[in-house]
């Protein structure tokens, strides 16, 4: 059998968690929380750009890799930030490309507290390459032409509550349930529609000691039709430069994560799980990721709050 056939029997079987948990998923969650919930934008008091790359299930032909860049920055008075999205996430032949713009609006609860109310909209594009794929029937009609849907729009919103100590937060990216295939600019419809997420994020610092500080995180999904998926992480920050931790996914990956802050302003990080969910465990070599985040520190501050760890 060949191998593309293989890999259509495997997507096959991977059909109900593609279709259920659409959403790319990042073991780097807590360092790329605007792609998650827009109400972070501006959060970090400086512009910060993050640049994140997965690699998902090595050796498994075909299978996901997700790129995204986010930057944001508070603007007038510190009360709203803005934020720009971009993603671009790959699997088979399928392309899916956003764009999104984040907006929010912070109220201050108390000397160490504030509410941030968030919205975000953007675009979407997906892309089906028919022709890369290794056919048998070379003249098959079904494969002879590539899928492109039309450029769909959507908006989602997010609230994210924060101190130096601990953060939660709550929001749906998406509000819009697009079909791609009723937007399909060919004739074919094999493309797929969108699904609501709704997600959770929480996370705390505990201080163990002089140079070593405790960081727990989570990261929960709800998508109808699908059992609700959490990442639970914890991470140990030593000497405020010098991060390595745990990560376990229910039902899917067991990870570690770790990273340094080269300087106040860069970090660095590198996550790698291992799938133990049964569609999959056979057929991969785990997954990778890479993030890279700089905090550019605006002229009228001397220097940027230290520590920080959200």
């Amino acid at each position: 059998m060949r191998r593309s056939s293989i890999f259509i029997l495997l997507i096959i079987s991977c059909s109900h968690f593609i279709n259920a948990q659409q959403d790319p998923m990042f073991t780097h969650y807590a360092f790329n929380t605007l792609a998650i919930n827009p109400a972070y934008a501006g959060s970090r008091d400086a512009l910060t750009i993050t640049g994140l790359h997965r690699t998902q299930w090595v050796s498994f032909e075909g299978a996901p890799t997700t790129q995204t860049l986010t930057a944001h920055s508070p603007i007038i008075k510190e009360n709203i930030g803005i934020g720009l999205s971009l993603l671009n996430d790959k699997i088979g032949p399928t392309n899916t490309s956003s764009l999104y713009l984040d907006f929010s609006y912070k109220i201050k609860i108390n000397q160490r507290a504030k509410l941030s109310f968030g919205l975000k909209g953007g675009l979407n594009l997906q892309k089906t390459d028919l022709t890369s794929l290794n056919i048998k029937e070379i003249n098959d009609p079904l494969f002879i032409e590539d899928i492109k849907s039309e450029i769909l729009p959507n908006f989602g919103f997010g609230l994210y509550y924060y101190t130096d100590k601990y953060y939660v937060g709550i929001s749906i990216p998406k509000l819009l349930e697009n079909d791609f295939n009723e937007n399909s600019v060919t004739a074919s419809t094999n493309l797929a529609s969108e699904k609501k997420h709704y997600f959770l994020i929480g996370g705390s610092v505990f201080k163990l000691s002089q140079s070593i500080v405790l960081k727990p995180t989570t990261f929960i999904k709800i998508t109808n039709g699908a059992p609700i998926e959490a990442d639970l992480t914890a991470n140990f920050i030593i000497l405020e430069r010098f991060w390595a931790g745990i990560m376990y996914r229910t039902g899917d990956a067991f990870g570690a994560i770790t990273g340094l802050n080269i300087t106040d302003q860069l970090a660095v990080g590198y996550s790698f799980d291992f799938s133990i969910a049964n569609t999959t465990v056979k057929y991969n070599g785990g997954s990778h990721e890479i993030m890279v985040r700089y905090d550019f520190i605006f002229k009228e501050r001397k220097m940027i709050r230290s520590p920080r760890y959200f």
